[in-house]
């Protein structure tokens, strides 16, 4: 299938770059910004006998990642059919 105008193109990108942006600032917020540099603020609440801050650093950022993966590809499934590009 084919973009029906250049217009419908560009949109679709526009769409999609714009979703990109978004889950790799949700990314980057909790990994970088919860597991490194609020953690010592994090640390205080406790979970699973250790501290939020070191949790999302070592679990929290790749079950957010693995979140990210799966939402990603369900917009972009609907986005392909809203556009009629998809399989």
């Amino acid at each position: 299938m084919a973009f029906k105008s250049e217009d419908d193109k560009q949109a679709y990108w526009r769409r999609n770059i714009s979703l990109m942006i978004k889950l790799l600032v949700l990314w980057a917020v909790v990994s970088y910004g919860f597991g490194i540099l609020l953690r010592d603020v994090l640390d205080v609440i406790p979970v699973g006998g250790v501290g939020l801050g070191f949790w999302f650093a070592q679990q929290g950022s790749i079950y957010v990642f693995l979140f990210i993966v799966f939402f990603y590809a369900k917009k972009m499934r609907e986005l392909d059919r809203e556009f009629g590009v998809d399989d």
